[in-house]
């Protein structure tokens, strides 16, 4: 049986700014950091409960729900002006020109709680607003698109897309909480910068450069699958990764724990060329790296730093891989970021990196992004916080994803593979009591 139903589209409409962009802001610089991004969408799926929309004292009639959002959306829109925009390729620019972004109202055929409580992530596609990996990718498709789903129970899916070549995970969720603070009647926190980025991190002419996402990118094939690590668990890891004579990291993170176990797992599986040296790269924001000038900084704000672990990473325990992993995260300091202002050391580094892998001597066992400190489960229209807040499968090899629970106590790790490289870490995974269940709150639906 399928619970996630089938979904009905009703309308698609363009929401514009609701005042028109100045002369003088039409035209916004990219980034170095926007170039080297891939030409794909950031999905992610915000899940509300019927309960949360009955206790409203406004409407709670689907097309009054959808003015309020559309509203709010147009309003929000001025203050976020590029996103509204679309790409200039030639000029490496977002032309500001007020052109709109897509929003979407649907209708789903089934029961929010059976489709979270045993999600099939392979069908979750259908309740965003575009068939991923297409739209940016082949380029159509708007720099923003909303779809807003509406379940048989009364809950409400909110699925966006944003273009991840005008802004990363966390300028996504900024621009959420931006949102939902002028749905309900309340000024965004803080207003974002734009151009910051592009001020320290020029675009350049990358011709000549063997540097490319095409590098990162993978095919249709990938799988993605998601696997929670409960409090529990995660104590466990954590003594585990710190427990061991000369290991130099005592309070592993949570994040570095998780991400040493799959990749460990991953490497004792075989499923790596034995031949080629092995490299595990996280994603660093360097909003919090850097001084305070890229505090607010709209855009794309990661590097990303890589740990070479040799031909002789098949014997290392799990300590010693979160020492790895720690080493080349810190390597990302404010020291560096300058240098990389100055004398484009990132650049060179990545170069460097894309040799290695574009020349078959190194294979980049995983690419670990973390969600964690993002401020997901505040994203509130009114109806209070998200029951679940989801991505789904970008088009990245072996890119790992790692989200908080609802609670903040647990992770889940958002895993993209091959069917058969799947499978086997799954297997392993269940072995020791890593699964893909979710305890949810309670519900009276």
């Amino acid at each position: 049986m399928e619970r996630c139903g089938s979904v009905q589209v009703i309308s698609k409409e363009l929401i514009k700014p609701s005042s028109s962009t100045p002369h003088h802001l039409r035209n916004l610089k990219l980034s170095l950091l926007d170039q080297l991004s891939p030409p794909v969408y950031v999905p992610v799926i915000f899940f509300y409960e019927a309960d949360q929309l009955r206790g409203l004292t406004t409407s709670t009639d689907p097309a009054q729900v959808c003015r309020n959002l559309k509203r709010s959306l147009s309003n929000t829109l001025t203050l976020f002006y590029p996103i509204a925009g679309k790409i200039d390729p030639e000029n490496v620019t977002v032309c500001c020109d007020d052109t709109g972004v897509e929003f979407i109202e649907a209708r789903a055929n089934a029961r929010l709680r059976d489709v979270i409580q045993e999600p099939e992530l392979d069908r979750f596609q259908k309740y965003l607003p575009v068939e991923l990996p297409g739209g940016i990718y082949i380029g159509e498709g708007t720099l923003l698109m909303v779809q807003i789903n509406f379940f048989e129970c009364g809950g409400v899916a909110i699925g966006v897309c944003m273009s991840h070549l005008v802004a990363d995970a966390s300028s996504l969720v900024e621009f959420m909480n931006a949102w939902t603070a002028t749905c309900r009647g309340e000024n965004p926190k803080s207003a974002p910068e734009f151009g910051v980025m592009a001020r320290y991190f020029p675009a350049q002419d990358l011709s000549d450069s063997n540097i490319s996402p095409s590098l990162l990118m993978g095919n249709d094939k990938l799988v993605t699958k998601r696997f929670v690590f409960n409090k529990e668990k995660l104590a466990a890891l954590k003594q585990a990764a710190a427990t061991a004579d000369g290991s130099d990291v005592k309070d592993p993170t949570r994040v570095e724990a998780v991400s040493a176990f799959i990749l460990k797992y991953f490497i004792e599986n075989n499923l790596l060329d034995a031949k080629k040296s092995l490299v595990a790269a996280h994603m660093v924001n360097i909003r919090s790296r850097a001084s305070s000038y890229l505090e607010n900084a709209f855009g794309n704000g990661c590097f990303l730093c890589a740990a070479e672990l040799g031909h002789d990473q098949y014997s290392w325990p799990l300590p010693e891989l979160v020492s790895k992993l720690r080493r080349a995260i810190r390597t990302i300091d404010d020291e560096y970021i300058r240098e990389t202002e100055r004398e484009d050391r990132y650049l060179s580094d990545l170069g460097k990196l894309s040799n290695l892998v574009s020349e078959g001597e190194a294979d980049i066992g995983f690419i670990f992004s973390s969600w964690c400190r993002f401020s997901t489960y505040e994203v509130d229209f009114g109806w209070g916080k998200p029951v679940w807040v989801c991505t789904t499968a970008l088009l990245v090899n072996h890119l790992v994803i790692l989200t908080s629970t609802r609670d903040g106590d647990g992770i889940e790790a958002w895993i993209n593979l091959l069917p058969d490289q799947l499978r086997s870490l799954e297997n392993q995974f269940k072995l020791i009591g890593i699964t893909q269940e979710l305890k949810l709150p309670s519900s009276s639906i």
